[in-house]
């Protein structure tokens, strides 16, 4: 275990690597970056990585003083992945079985892009440790006439337009990157191809969880017609659709999603 401590924060933040076993995968080893607040949420990063929550994980933890608990998926950012775990359910029984693990209660999970498909599928496993989810611009579900952009084709400049309201915001690649990134390359391993899962909507008409949909106005990954399908779908849905706002809300509007959130 290793111990940081972030400008600004009161208590450090620990780096754990729990290991959990789901059959018929085995044996699953997952970091986790827990930012200890109390109330507790577990915040699921999307295709770009654990980076692309970080940031978001310490606001949450010090404007509300929770417990944020900040997963990297196996197979991301260098982590090892099971050959076995290859579905987006057996990686949401994965983290419910973390959640057992640490003895977590009344948790809010909350998902952006894959992240928030994973969040979809973590509450509809029932778990008594979940007491709501936030999706964040989720993929997952399919719209007719409105198809997630093909992510996995796009360059670098292309995926930032799509992504961001105001692409020039976008964080600028590492030197000699080009295409997707290893983190894009780890999501095809869980998503398949579409990026989606043609059951998913009719799944979350009975999941009765209290849920916000939040979306990005600006999103060209998956539209807001795909925000209105996901809260379509929940018996007990919110929605909140965020102006100025591409398919990252916590990198771009981080204070407005915020706000968003503790509007609940």
């Amino acid at each position: 275990m290793t111990t940081t401590v972030p400008a600004g924060s009161l208590r450090p933040t620990t780096t754990t690597r729990t290991t959990v076993d789901i059959p018929p995968v085995g044996a699953v080893e997952i970091t986790v970056a827990d930012r200890d607040r109390s109330q507790p949420f577990l915040l699921l990063h999307g295709g770009g990585g654990v980076a692309t929550m970080a940031g978001f994980a310490d606001l949450l933890a010090e404007r509300t003083h929770s417990r944020v608990l900040l997963p990297t998926h196996p197979g991301f950012g260098t982590t090892p992945r099971p050959d076995a775990l290859h579905a987006v359910a057996d990686l949401a029984r994965a983290y419910v079985a973390l959640l057992d693990r640490l003895g977590l209660a009344d948790v809010t999970v909350i998902g952006n892009s894959f992240g928030g498909w994973l969040a979809a599928e973590i509450a509809l496993l029932g778990s008594p440790r979940v007491s709501g989810a936030v999706l964040i611009d989720a993929v997952g579900i399919q719209v007719d006439g409105h198809p997630m952009a093909d992510v996995g084709a796009m360059t670098r400049a292309e995926l930032a337009a799509h992504s961001w309201h105001d692409p020039t915001r976008a964080p600028a690649p590492p030197p000699g990157a080009a295409g997707p990134g290893p983190d894009l390359q780890a999501l095809a391993a869980y998503s398949g191809p579409s990026m989606s899962d043609p059951t998913l909507l009719d799944r979350l008409r009975e999941l009765h969880l209290p849920v916000h949909v939040i979306w990005g106005e600006s999103d060209r990954i998956v539209d807001t017609a795909h925000a209105r399908a996901y809260a379509g779908a929940l018996p007990l849905a919110r929605l909140t659709i965020l102006p100025r706002t591409g398919h990252l809300p916590q990198l771009e509007t981080p204070e407005e999603l915020l706000g968003a959130l503790l509007d609940d």
